[in-house]
């Protein structure tokens, strides 16, 4: 039977005792929907239930809780946080009456979160306040610019690729090719105040292989982690991007300097699909929904300078046969400020970080940057071009010198570049040093 609507309730009763609406409202205790499980899938449940919103939470069972995915007269989808073993037709479905929400403070700092906020690690999380865990971008006239430089502590970037403080960059690369390796050199060797770190989709093993070997002790005091495994339900997966993304603003609005580091947004993109495939959306590009193009847009977009402080986004993508322009890495390419390449070649001949350097770029260094630094970073490409270009001759023996200067040059100075852009996962360059030995290899004496 169909609840009568209360607004149609609180109407009557404003008319009848003379009051206004508002009062009216004030003086009813609160309304609690309830509905009926009709139909368990594997991701999804379906359920009677009136007065649902998109985005509400419900309570399954008086134990699992589940978020509106959808919405079609009295029938709401259901996507739970768990897995749906246990569940059965007919069960009671409650309509909380509220989106998900997460706490936050600067407990949280140094600790390991799931999914969707909670702590999985051992000890008492402190927090100071609860958001809804669905922010939205800032006003883009009230985004400060880029100006400064973020030093990255790696050569390779700092040098020809630097970041700016508020950028946001994606490091692309195929199953293997050094994204969490790149990525943990990031985070023990840049200079932000805080580290947000999601591991979305990751193998449980890599999580704590992360934490002991590719953060370093004084990294760990300042990055908050949050964590969903690969075996976790699609709604959970998807939920740990955005719980990172709330607390990096979290602390954005607090004023500090914020890295925000998600490893991979593929599988963010790919638990959206299952998602929307499951409520019924059409598959467009690739097998993946529209909603997933709003989504991936949505979320970067959160990102960025504002006001007051900053958050600079690393987001890796997982290239699929090193096609660049499959669907999610076309279309993440074409929303960020950057994008590093991660070579497999390079890598097969032992070369890290293994970025190609003249398939990267990022799009506000000329900005942040002095002139001589632009110079430098363009000669050394330059370089390794024509390097490229004559390096099968070379091989062979076929090259002859004499009849290029620019060529000569670059096959003179080629093993320093590779020397200089090479770096072990250990080693730290400051930005100083890093713009000296980029003057050396590029226009000092061989």
């Amino acid at each position: 039977m169909k609840l009568p609507d209360l607004n149609e309730i609180v109407e009557e009763l404003s008319e009848q005792l003379f009051l206004s609406p508002f009062d009216v409202q004030k003086s009813i205790p609160s309304v609690r929907f309830f509905g009926r499980i009709k139909e368990v899938g594997a991701t999804l449940v379906r359920s009677s239930l009136t007065g649902a919103h998109q985005g509400d939470l419900c309570l399954i069972g008086g134990r699992l809780k589940a978020e509106v995915i959808g919405v079609n007269g009295d029938e709401a989808l259901l996507s739970p946080f768990d897995s749906t073993t246990g569940l059965q037709a007919g069960e009671a479905v409650e309509l909380l009456g509220h989106g998900h929400e997460i706490a936050l403070g600067d407990g949280l700092l140094g600790r390991v979160l799931d999914g969707l906020g909670r702590p999985i690690d051992e000890g008492e999380l402190v927090t100071t306040e609860v958001r809804l865990n669905q922010g939205s971008a800032p006003d883009p006239l009230s985004r400060s610019l880029i100006k400064d430089i973020m030093p990255m502590g790696i050569k390779a970037i700092d040098s020809v690729l630097t970041c700016g403080v508020g950028q946001r960059v994606g490091i692309f690369a195929a199953a293997g090719g050094g994204k969490s390796t790149l990525l943990g050199m990031i985070a023990s060797k840049c200079d932000a105040e805080v580290i947000v770190l999601a591991l979305v989709g990751e193998r449980g093993r890599e999580v704590r292989e992360f934490m002991e070997y590719n953060l370093t002790p004084e990294a760990r005091k300042r990055t908050v982690m949050v964590v969903s495994t690969s075996d976790r339900p699609p709604l959970e997966r998807m939920k740990a991007t955005i719980t990172a993304t709330t607390i990096a603003e979290y602390f954005r609005d607090k004023g500090k300097n914020v890295l925000l580091m998600v490893d991979s947004l593929t599988r963010f993109a790919r638990s959206a699909r299952e998602i929307g495939l499951a409520a019924g959306e059409p598959a467009v590009s690739n097998g993946f929904p529209p909603s997933v193009f709003v989504k991936l847009s949505s979320l970067v977009e959160r990102a960025g300078p504002a006001a007051t402080g900053s958050i600079t986004g690393i987001y890796t993508v997982l290239v699929e046969g090193d096609d660049m322009n499959e669907p999610i890495a076309d279309e993440v390419r074409s929303l960020l400020d950057g994008h590093i390449i991660l070579s497999r070649k390079l890598a097969g001949a032992g070369h890290y970080p293994a970025i190609n350097v003249n398939a990267s770029v990022s799009r506000v260094m000329d900005q942040i940057v002095p002139k001589d630094q632009q110079k430098q970073a363009a000669k050394l490409r330059k370089m390794l071009a024509s390097y490229e270009e004559v390096q099968l001759l070379i091989r062979v023996g076929e090259y002859e010198t004499g009849q290029d200067e620019e060529t000569d040059e670059a096959i003179e100075r080629h093993q320093g570049i590779q020397q200089f852009l090479r770096q072990a996962t250990d080693e730290y360059s400051s930005y100083e040093d890093t713009q000296t030995e980029l003057g050396s290899v590029t226009f000092g004496s061989v």
